[in-house]
């Protein structure tokens, strides 16, 4: 497959899709990728069009170069996009909108990560549906060594995925966190050396695309509405549900299944 480059508003992220993989890219190595308000400005429109996208059926976020996947926000940018309460409240909701755009994408998303994931790197990887990292990657959010407030829909985020205990321990302390720790407390889903992530992730993706997709669709809406505070909308699971068995992709996998060869979904 041949990659195609696709439209960035910013130099500063690259947005590409290479068959059925679509690849967001934060590139500003020079900073181990701490993320400028362009670049979170950026997530919502690249990820609105790797779902109109039909051919994509996963998405995987990296970050430029070897030494991190994402160091946290670019504080170089506090003194003016935090200036007063209605800057700092702006560039929040910027932020926070680009996590909640990535939490809500309607295609399986891959946090691809080597090197450091901090801060918002953090946010961003707790975001995406799958974290996949090599074993000398560290994590962590140093929030309480800058006296940053941290939202509820980020701390929400993290307590859904490791639990209220392992997540005081991350805001508590601040502390960095090695990979085969983040592993255990799940924070990551995978840990693999780092000459072995890329086929790792490659590995998974291929998985994903070879797999039904509105049952992978049904199944990601159905655990965020799990998740979510407030009532389940049981209605709207259970629709979810009949729409896979309505579909031309059940009547594949069936007939697949029984003459003993793969399948081939068109999420139909």
């Amino acid at each position: 497959m041949s990659k195609k480059r696709i439209a960035s508003p910013t130099p500063f992220m690259i947005a590409e899709t290479d068959g059925n993989i679509g690849w967001m890219i934060f590139n500003n190595p020079d900073k181990h990728n701490a993320v400028k308000v362009e670049m979170w400005e950026a997530i919502p429109q690249i990820l609105d069009q790797f779902e109109a996208d039909n051919t994509v059926k996963v998405v995987v976020l990296k970050g430029s170069g070897e030494k991190a996947f994402i160091s946290g926000a670019d504080i170089s940018e506090f003194e003016q996009v935090r200036a007063s309460e209605a800057a700092t409240k702006h560039y929040e909701d910027i932020a926070d909108g680009a996590s909640d755009r990535l939490y809500a994408c309607t295609k399986p998303t891959i946090a691809m990560i080597r090197g450091y994931c901090i801060g918002g790197g953090a946010g961003i990887a707790v975001s995406c549906d799958l974290r996949i990292a090599t074993d000398a990657s560290k994590f962590g959010i140093p929030a309480a060594k800058l006296s940053v407030g941290y939202r509820h829909g980020g701390i929400r985020k993290l307590v859904d995925l490791v639990g209220p205990s392992a997540a005081k321990d991350i805001f508590f302390t601040a502390r960095q966190i090695p990979a085969p720790e983040a592993l255990t407390m799940g924070l990551i889903n995978k840990m693999v050396p780092n000459d072995k992530l890329e086929a790792t992730v490659g590995e998974y993706c291929e998985a994903i695309c070879a797999n039904a997709p509105l049952t992978i669709t049904a199944v990601k809406q159905i655990i965020e509405q799990i998740v979510k505070p407030g009532s389940l909308d049981q209605d709207f699971c259970e629709q979810l549900v009949e729409d896979c068995f309505n579909s031309e992709d059940y009547i594949e996998g069936r007939r697949a299944f029984m003459e003993k060869r793969k399948p081939v979904f068109k999420g139909l």
